[in-house]
């Protein structure tokens, strides 16, 4: 049986992530950035660059005004994490709203329209 180890890309994005995570629920009071969760991290093969993915639970703030948020407050969070990670080298941070849950509520709501229009167009005819 062949495990695969953890590669240490994975285990840095894990770091970046819990402590990311923490980071906005404690120390961050920007409002366009207090709905924002965390998705998730993908690390570039060489640690230079953090792709890190974010969602918007409430609605109060758009994506646009979050991104804004993150670009603000860029500075700030790449040097909490590097102080608190302690890395050699500290990867660039990118931030992306991530579509796929917005991606997933559409297509429920497609299923949900397909299945009703299947059980009105497929009822028994009514007995008179």
């Amino acid at each position: 049986m062949n495990i695969k180890p953890f590669a240490r890309a994975d285990r840095v994005s894990g770091l970046i992530h819990e402590a990311l995570s923490r980071l906005l629920q404690k120390s961050i009071n920007d409002p366009r950035l207090t709905s924002v969760s965390i998705t998730g991290i993908k690390m570039s093969p060489d640690l230079k660059l953090a792709k890190i993915y974010f969602v918007i639970s409430d609605r109060i703030a758009t994506k646009e005004e979050a991104l804004a948020g993150f670009k603000k407050a860029k500075g700030f969070i790449k040097y909490t994490l590097a102080q608190k990670l302690k890395l050699r080298y500290m990867p660039d941070l990118q931030f992306y709203y991530d579509d796929s849950i917005d991606y997933g509520f559409h297509m429920n709501s497609v299923l949900r329209k397909i299945e009703n229009e299947y059980t009105t167009n497929n009822q028994p005819p009514e007995k008179e």
